[in-house]
């Protein structure tokens, strides 16, 4: 072998042994979304949010220490626990304990139940999320990826750009260095930045990147793996007016249903090694 020979397979090495990795970690993801103990009717959003797809593309392994922030009721969180089950650490960062929402209080008290009903939720840890000072989603430096998915206009909504540089600090202190932030979010176009569109559920990825970017992160990569050019994000009830809200009921449903889940920016973001 001529040492030309020796070089060439020296580079290719190391992108095999990626590719390799990458199979793998998609395979063991792809799994996860076929676990049983999913609810029958969120397999269906699969079509929509492409889990295998974003939760590569947001590098999380089995052996990941994760953090979902705002689970909700837990639609990824059913993929997120048994991936993670035997190698790995899921923080679900949920809303306080204390919140004195009642939306808050019943959101959090289901998803209690949720992880109390099948063994598979038994080493997810709770922990608490707020857009306020005082709170800790996991261990300062644990995380070795940091996931929020259709929330930034939530925070938002509620407290503006401020609410957004505290929530991003909180996942930035949560990550290790290198660690990743994966961001999926209804994004609206740059074209309706002068509409009224702060409560239409929809978030424009340009302030997204800089709010982050604020906090200390640095924007790595985009993807369309949750693209949908159907969606105008110009609808009568905002985001809520697709599925799988449909919140005009039966008015122009077959219209909505046609289109789709919304279009949504993913979005990688990383904490600087120090």
């Amino acid at each position: 072998m001529t040492p030309t020979q020796k070089k060439s397979i020296c580079w290719a090495l190391p992108a095999l042994l990626l590719s390799i990795s990458l199979s793998a970690s998609e395979t063991a993801i792809q799994a996860a979304v076929d676990h049983p103990s999913r609810t029958p009717a969120n397999t269906l959003r699969d079509q929509y949010r492409n889990p295998v797809s974003t939760l590569a593309f947001f590098e999380v392994q089995p052996d990941s220490t994760v953090v979902e922030i705002s689970p909700g009721a837990g639609w990824y969180t059913e993929i997120l626990a048994p991936l993670l089950h035997e190698r790995g650490t899921l923080y679900a960062a949920h809303f306080p304990a204390n919140s004195s929402s009642e939306y808050a209080q019943r959101t959090l008290a289901s998803f209690q139940q949720k992880m109390a009903a099948h063994p598979i939720y038994s080493k997810v840890e709770l922990t608490e999320f707020a857009a306020s000072a005082g709170v800790q989603v996991a261990p300062d430096g644990s995380a070795d990826v940091v996931l929020t998915f259709r929330n930034l206009h939530n925070w938002y909504m509620q407290g503006g750009d401020d609410a957004m540089r505290i929530a991003f600090n909180h996942f930035y202190r949560a990550l290790k260095p290198g660690g990743v932030l994966g961001v999926v979010e209804h994004r609206l176009p740059e074209a309706q930045l002068d509409s009224d569109w702060t409560r239409s559920g929809y978030f424009p990825q340009s302030l997204a990147i800089e709010l982050a970017e604020q906090a200390g992160f640095v924007f790595e990569a985009s993807s369309d793996i949750n693209a949908n050019p159907k969606d105008t994000a110009d609808h009568p009830r905002g985001v809520w007016t697709l599925p799988p809200s449909l919140r005009l009921g039966e008015q122009d449903r077959d219209r909505y249903l046609a289109i789709g889940e919304s279009d949504r920016m993913t979005l990688k973001f990383r904490k600087p090694q120090q």
